[in-house]
């Protein structure tokens, strides 16, 4: 049953009317300025204590040629009651301006009312949709929440939590004021999203608020996520909320608190009683500079006032709200100063206001504050809350207010969770003992390599073995923590287990990889295949080119023949290479029932559903193949490997291949434990224990131990296989060498001994002189030889000798006298060009 509707009228007389200024000799003018809000909450206290303030400030100001006359109604956030109050200020008291508001329905209600009777309303709190046609006396004062809300989803991805609760206090109108659907996005966009939304009834609707807030916190037991954001509250179901909520154990040890600055604003308003039962949450608030001129003139005045007219509170601290209802005044002041001061006028005053208040920048822009302001990230420790970060707007998180200086996209602050310790809590249910982690295990497999679950020696008990059950127990053994779990078979398809896990359709497969390996000994194999072209000479080199030539098409006669059966190996050919042929034949295939693969079978490929043999156990296919039952099985890859491991001689695999994510554990769409145990899966493969433990379950069966059988290894082509090739051809060019030297060597010294006959023998001569004569003769033809006493020199019979590097024809060359030099005797050596013409 709802409370009756009482309206609260609180007259403050601050003003002087029709008097005369001291100073100016002037008359001033008198004008009503009306305010709701709620008298009987801690804010609501504030907020009367600044207004006070406020006008008191103003008055006393000998200056003004304006006073004013502050009227303030109770709503007790009743937006029936701010509607009926905004009424009568309107016709009663004809106020000039309405300030206050602290929800939205209230805002809504009265800026509908004073837009009617053309009377600006500055409100604290801004409708979910401000519609300047419906509303246009409407100015708001309040914030937008969208860099709030990309606040909250940037700390929830700092700390990696993928699913949330939602909390709220339904408004008046059964909404949440726009804060969810400007949550949900940015969440989203991190990878995260809204598990559960707990929607608590309007606080002044409920007759027990006790009772009524454990029954709907009791319903988050049945919820994994223990991330709780609360969107928006009113401060006593604030209060209940957290009370309750510590109460029962939903603040503790992996759960993790975030509250809006609905709430966050007035963690100075609360005692140290609620704030108890705040430990350790996280709150955004909205940031004001408290070490300005005009602070420090506002703050003590406003603690004496507050602290006289509340003596039972033991927190003075203003908040933001306090704050804003300081500047609410200080606009409409300004908007005064002029000598008409109409409706249209002074809403166009208003929203002209331009300078910096308590609260921050007053500037509005489509009604509404133009800025977005700067963000705290605060910890609630002991009686009060410790900074930990800022949120700049459109830049991220933050050490300092401003933004020169570290800027970073995760949260930075270090953080004193609900169990005191600073360890990031999980945010998921952990199993206990009570309540362990039930692992389903597929009872019915058919390669019990993998799972094998068997009866135990007593009635109801189960023994799990296989690869995957000691991978398990190898990842528990290396996690961070204890993990208390209960295996339970599951007879059954693989889609029915996963369907237990209720991981609600985004399974992950992976295409198949595409790496293309390129052909970078390209040049080393081109020179096997192709032969240079160039003029040879010497029947000698023509006899080393011939025989590297018959190696050549040796060699490339067989790696043809050997690429064709994949170079080395023999292999099985396979009876069945392609799938549509299966198709065609009508022929059965067989595949393992429990697993995906005749669903894809029959959905995928279009095998007929009665050409699908189910085949429970690896070691049945060799009798299936045998008996002409099945012409083809379609095996898993990992199963694929054990089958051939041990069947490698009578069995073979042959393409396509379809790749998919492969085995593994499954567990809940963003549990936590399955980031730990890919984290711990890994730890396992960089240390060996994965590799280990492959070796042991899957180690190929004696005779499919090697790589190749002994007959292969027999016929297989290897570098051993051409080596007596390559003996001639090594043989063949070192006798031609050696032929082509001592043949070069007798005719060399032939020549020496025609054209030196009769010449002195030079002291200096060396060996080294005569080396490089003839290593002269041997490369380029040129011989050096001794001076000759005669003038002319003896011609050489060219027919006779000759270098493999020149090329003439014999029956058209002459010999040209004039090409020879004579040089003096006193030259120790004359050199002696021939040419040959045609």
């Amino acid at each position: 049953m709802q409370r009756p509707c009482r309206i609260t009228f609180v007259f403050i007389s601050l003003f002087l009317v029709s008097s005369y200024g001291e100073k100016t000799g002037n008359k001033v003018t008198n004008y009503n300025i009306g305010a709701i809000i709620d008298v009987d909450s801690r804010i609501g206290k504030e907020e009367k204590a600044a207004l006070e303030f406020a006008v008191q400030s103003f008055n006393n100001d000998v200056s003004n040629n304006h006073k004013l006359s502050l009227y303030i109604q109770n709503s007790r956030r009743n937006p029936l009651l701010a509607a009926t109050a905004a009424k009568k200020l309107i016709e009663e008291q004809e106020v000039i301006a309405i300030i206050g508001l602290e929800t939205s329905e209230e805002a809504a209600l009265v800026a509908d009312i004073g837009s009617r009777a053309r009377v600006p309303v500055l409100s604290f709190a801004a409708p979910a949709l401000i519609t300047p046609s419906r509303w246009p006396f409407l100015v708001t004062m309040a914030n937008g929440d969208s860099e709030q809300m990309k606040c909250i989803a940037a700390t929830i991805s700092s700390f990696n939590w993928k699913r949330v609760v939602v909390i709220y206090e339904d408004d008046a109108f059964g909404g949440d004021s726009g804060k969810l659907a400007l949550l949900s996005e940015p969440l989203s966009d991190v990878g995260s999203e809204i598990e559960y939304r707990l929607v608590l009834p309007p606080f002044s609707s409920v007759s027990n608020p006790n009772e009524v807030v454990q029954d709907e916190l009791i319903k988050l037991f049945n919820v994994q996520s223990r991330v709780y954001i609360v969107l928006q509250s009113s401060l006593p179901m604030t209060v209940h909320l957290f009370e309750k909520a510590k109460k029962i154990g939903l603040i503790g040890r992996d759960s993790a608190w975030i509250t809006t600055n609905t709430i966050s604003n007035y963690f100075d308003s609360f005692n140290s009683s609620v704030i108890s039962s705040m430990q350790g949450i996280l709150g955004i608030k909205t940031y004001y500079d408290e070490g300005t001129n005009l602070y420090k003139t506002f703050y003590p005045q406003f603690r004496r006032t507050f602290r006289d007219e509340n003596p039972e509170e033991d927190n003075f601290q203003p908040s933001v709200n306090a704050l804003r209802a300081y500047d609410s005044i200080r606009i409409i002041k300004q908007a005064m100063d002029s000598d008409e001061n109409s409706p249209d006028l002074l809403l166009k005053n208003i929203l002209s206001s331009n300078f910096t208040g308590l609260s921050g920048e007053i500037h509005f822009q489509q009604r509404k504050l133009s800025h977005d302001p700067i963000l705290r990230i605060v910890n609630v420790i002991g009686k009060s809350y410790n900074e930990l970060d800022f949120w700049l707007p459109g830049t991220g998180f933050s050490k300092n207010n401003g933004y020169v200086g570290y800027i970073s996209a995760d949260f930075t602050g270090t953080v004193i969770w609900p169990d005191g310790s600073k360890r990031v809590p999980k945010g998921w249910v952990m199993p206990t003992n009570k309540k362990p982690m039930i692992i389903g295990v597929p009872a019915r497999t058919a390669f019990e390599k993998f799972v094998k679950v068997e009866d135990g020696k007593h009635p109801g008990q189960k023994n799990y073995d296989g690869f995957c059950i000691e991978l398990f127990y190898k990842v528990v053994n290396v996690l961070e923590y204890v993990l208390i779990y209960q295996f339970d078979p599951h007879n059954g398809t693989y889609d029915e287990l996963v369907h237990k896990v209720y991981n609600k359709s985004n399974p992950d497969f992976r295409g198949p990889w595409n790496n293309q390996i390129g052909t970078v000994f390209w040049f080393t194999f081109s020179s096997i295949f192709f032969a240079h072209r160039e003029k040879i000479y010497s029947n000698l080199t023509k006899v080393v080119v011939v025989v590297w030539l018959f190696v050549a098409l040796i060699l490339t006669s067989s790696y043809t023949a050997s690429l064709t059966s994949m170079l080395t190996v023999q292999r099985l050919e396979p009876t069945v290479t392609d799938i549509e042929w299966l198709k065609r034949s009508n022929v059965k295939i067989g595949c393992d029932g429990d697993s995906f693969v005749r669903t894809y079978l029959e959905d995928v490929l279009k095998f007929k559903s009665y050409n699908i043999e189910n085949v429970s156990s690896e070691y049945k296919y060799e009798g299936e193949f045998k008996s002409n039952h099945i012409a083809a099985a379609f095996l898993e890859l990992p199963y694929g490997r054990v089958f051939l491991n041990h069947y490698c001689k009578k069995f073979t695999t042959t393409a396509p291949t379809y790749t998919f994510g492969g085995l593994g554990f499954i567990f809940q769409k963003g549990s936590p434990v399955a980031r730990d145990f890919s984290r711990a899966i890994l730890k396992l493969s960089e240390d060996g224990t994965l590799m280990s433990l492959e070796q042991k379950w899957f180690a190929p069966s004696p005779e499919c131990s090697a790589n190749v059988t002994e007959e292969s290894k027999t016929d297989s082509l290897s570098i051993h296989s051409f080596w007596g090739l390559f003996i001639i051809s090594v043989a063949t060019s070192t006798v031609c060498l050696l032929l082509f030297l001592a043949y070069s060597l007798k005719r060399y010294w032939n020549h020496e001994e025609e054209n030196n006959a009769g010449i002195l023998p030079l002291v200096d001569e060396n060996v080294w002189n005569k080396a490089m004569r003839l290593a002269k003769y041997i490369y380029n033809g040129k011989v050096c030889v001794r001076g000759e006493v005669s003038a002319a020199p003896r011609v050489p019979d060219i027919y006779k000798w000759s270098s493999p590097t020149w090329d003439y024809d014999r029956s058209s060359s002459h010999i040209s006298m004039e090409n020879y030099e004579v040089k003096s005797q006193a030259e120790s050596e004359i050199g002696i060009q021939l040419q040959a013409h045609n």
